[in-house]
């Protein structure tokens, strides 16, 4: 699709940002294998770029893009690393995105402006050890007492869990009511009762960390319930489209890095008296990886478009999803390939973004579940 000149800048700013900001250390923060100081300081200098609350209304601290601009920065974001790219997304949507939506003006002056201009960021607590694709089968309960309610559960796999300084909490409130006794909580997490309880090692994404969060009697005034009692179900799933389309451009973003390392060597390593970018297996398969990173790129952009125009998308959201990051495993299992000996090796970029592409097919709904969602929108 053709960008506006509006969307180019914020393409050309972002990608300013992460080359300059992020590619420099994101080998480093992989090597250490837990979310450095750095990082934080790295999205907090992501706020007055607008990037960390892009389709927010600038009166409560966001940029007011288009979605469109928004996969644009994501996939900047993610070239230089998807691990921040992915604290980015979390922290837009559904954190930001659903406090302006559902939010009362009181809620969106003490969470959303800060999170928006990226004074603060947050977390989003979601999924549990035994709920992640069925969410329906959360655990984690809210007691009313009084003018409080007193949370108690553990959630799973939660980015910027320790990071984060405000933290979304999907609690069922009413055991009875199935999906509509869910509710949805917005809280410090600099609080009693909010505990991380684990901080997982992982393959990839290293930059991000990953939570377990155990929640103990933790209380939460209500003034902090967003949205309406038992309406916590319906505001999570509000934003899965969002959600797809930004791991739909993160995996752009890392098959892209992956691309452009395999290009660079391909230029400069020789054998046989010359740059193997000229041996056609090589030419090959780097045209192969071009057109598989512009395919998945349009199916993105044209699943934020439609978002942008009002229109239903989630099929395509999910083909998004389903297609760029499958496609970037492929890209950057290639780029190994054409490194040779060496793209096994941590020396060079591509094993890292192959390990950073991986979970791609797995968070914000496997794509299992994709392949469901796009067979039932099929069959009608």
């Amino acid at each position: 699709m053709l960008l506006t000149e509006e969307q180019l800048q914020v393409r050309e700013a972002a990608r300013a940002f992460a080359r300059k900001a992020i590619v420099p250390h994101a080998a480093e923060w992989d090597r250490n294998a837990t979310a450095p100081p750095e990082v934080l300081r790295v999205l907090r200098a992501m706020g007055p770029l607008g990037l960390m609350g892009m389709c927010v209304d600038p009166r409560w601290g966001g940029a007011g893009a288009d979605f469109v601009s928004y996969a644009l920065a994501t996939e900047e974001i993610a070239a230089g690393d998807c691990g921040l790219a992915n604290m980015m997304c979390v922290n837009n949507s559904p954190n930001c995105a659903a406090l302006e939506e559902h939010g009362s003006d009181a809620q969106k002056e003490r969470f959303l402006k800060p999170l928006a201009s990226g004074v603060q960021s947050s977390a989003f607590l979601l999924t549990e050890p035994q709920a992640g694709s069925d969410a329906a089968a959360l655990a984690t309960r809210a007691v009313k007492k009084g003018d409080r309610w007193v949370l108690n559960g553990v959630k799973q796999f939660i980015t910027a869990g320790r990071t984060a300084d405000i933290a979304f909490i999907v609690a069922v409130t009413d055991p009875q009511a199935g999906k509509r006794g869910m509710s949805m909580f917005v809280t410090p997490t600099r609080v009693r009762g909010y505990r991380v309880a684990k901080e997982e090692s992982k393959l990839g994404h290293r930059a991000a960390d990953t939570c377990q969060i155990a929640l103990e009697d933790l209380e939460v005034p209500e003034e902090n319930l967003l949205g309406a009692p038992g309406a916590g179900y319906r505001i999570a799933l509000a934003y899965l489209e969002n959600g797809r389309i930004g791991v739909a451009a993160q995996a752009v973003g890392v098959a892209r890095a992956a691309f452009e390392a395999a290009r660079r060597y391909a230029a400069e390593r020789e054998t046989f008296g010359k740059p193997i970018i000229v041996h056609q297996a090589i030419e090959f398969r780097l045209a192969d990886m071009a057109t598989e990173i512009e395919a998945a790129r349009q199916l993105a952009l044209y699943a934020a478009a439609l978002k942008d125009a009002g229109r239903p998308c989630l099929q395509e959201a999910s083909m998004a999803k389903l297609f760029a990051s499958e496609a970037a495993e492929r890209v950057c299992s290639d780029a190994i390939q054409i490194h040779g000996g060496y793209g096994y090796l941590n020396d060079f970029p591509v094993e890292k973004l192959w390990r950073d592409a991986r979970v791609l097919s797995i968070y914000e709904g496997t794509n299992e579940i994709q392949r469901l969602v796009i067979g039932r929108a099929l069959a009608g």
